[in-house]
């Protein structure tokens, strides 16, 4: 049913492709390739001398030939947010998917469970409960999952609050014959909102060093961690080159946006919504682009060939700019705005329409955001 579904989504925007990137029906989700794979790129340079290898988070970009894009350059597997992300990565051939976060209740569970028969997939766990429904799970269908500990080192969310916490969750895990500890998940996302960058070091550091202690302090108990996984593109120049961390899950700079841009240097926008102009009255134009169709963020989100404006407001379906003699849209053209945060963007489509040299040249569809699009529930065949 999945790649039925994928079939049809494609063939739904098909008459897209061809077009040049201002034809297209608005608003219109665009990827410039070329930018893309420039980012992948430099991500990959700048992670070559370190001991992390590269696992992307791919909750932002939510497809699964960037996975595949990602992998191919040298990324040992992939991160998700959810169970369903983790499925339809699975079944595109992604031999190594990791959810990043907790997964609870049954029918999730079960499809997990059902899913790992098919591909080597890790979950975050910081109760015995919750280890206890999986590792019943998976001994029902015959497979077998893997788990890290996560550990908060300061967001306040998922994860172990005390080091004593993961030290007597361990060994009953390790009681638990259908799953396997590999090490911990140590996410320091709270770093991603600190905007002054020696203060997110200071904070990423310390951090770490909450890491350092769990690593040995499970070391000494007998429990080695061969997977320290964290980190994001905020933080991947340091976290990602800390060498107690394993893995890198940066994600967000593959499509870059306003908020990421105010944190990292050195990434270019890959991704933009078309949108068109649909009244222009006075010095004031107004886009067919709301925030159902693109995320907004303080740092704004421009147009792309006209930056120094910043939109007054954005209503569901409309963009309102004032703008003065340097602007030369007029009604009925199109522009480009940039993101203010791409993983809500593209949660908002379908499909990504792919660009090379300013041309449509492929239709990528966009995951689908539960279990009643392409048949995920456990049981149901791909």
């Amino acid at each position: 049913m999945l790649d039925q579904w994928r079939t049809s989504v494609i063939k739904a925007y098909a008459r897209s492709l061809g077009r040049r990137r201002g034809d297209l029906v608005t608003p219109a989700l665009i990827l410039d390739l070329d930018v893309a794979k420039q980012n992948l790129a430099r991500m990959v340079d700048k992670m070559r001398p370190h001991s992390a290898k590269l696992r992307p988070h791919i909750k932002g970009q939510k497809c699964v030939e960037l996975a595949r894009m990602q992998v191919e350059a040298g990324a040992i597997g992939v991160c998700t947010a959810t169970v369903w992300e983790a499925i339809v990565m699975t079944r595109a051939g992604i031999g190594d998917v990791l959810i990043a976060n907790q997964v609870g209740g049954r029918e999730k569970i079960q499809a997990l469970a059902q899913m790992a028969r098919q591909g080597r997939l890790t979950v975050a766990v910081d109760d015995e409960r919750n280890c206890a429904d999986l590792n019943a799970a998976a001994e029902a269908v015959g497979s077998q999952l893997e788990v890290l500990i996560e550990v908060d080192v300061g967001m306040g969310r998922g994860g172990v609050r005390r080091v004593e916490d993961a030290l007597t969750l361990a060994p009953k895990i390790s009681k638990m014959k259908n799953l396997r500890l590999r090490g911990l998940q140590a996410y320091e996302g709270h770093c991603m909102m600190e905007p002054d960058r020696a203060l997110r070091i200071v904070k990423a550091r310390k951090a770490a060093d909450l890491v350092g202690e769990a690593i040995a302090r499970l070391a000494k108990a007998g429990f080695a961690c061969e997977t320290i996984s964290g980190g994001g593109t905020g933080t991947y120049e340091f976290t990602g080159t800390d060498p107690r961390y394993t893995e890198l899950q940066a994600g967000s700079y593959l499509l870059m946006d306003m908020f990421h841009g105010k944190l990292v240097s050195g990434f270019s926008h890959a991704l933009t919504v078309l949108a068109t102009v649909v009244v222009q009255q006075g010095r004031t134009i107004v886009l067919d682009c709301g925030s159902k169709s693109i995320c907004v963020d303080d740092a704004g989100t421009p147009m792309k060939p006209y930056p120094f404006y910043k939109a007054r407001d954005f209503h569901e379906e409309h963009a309102l700019f004032d703008v003065d003699n340097r602007c030369q849209l007029k009604l009925g053209d199109t522009v480009e705005l940039i993101p203010g945060y791409a993983p809500s963007t593209v949660n908002m489509y379908d499909v990504y329409h792919v660009v090379e040299n300013d041309v449509v040249t492929a239709i990528w569809p966009i995951i689908p955001r539960g279990p009643g699009h392409g048949g995920l529930l456990a049981g149901e065949k791909p």
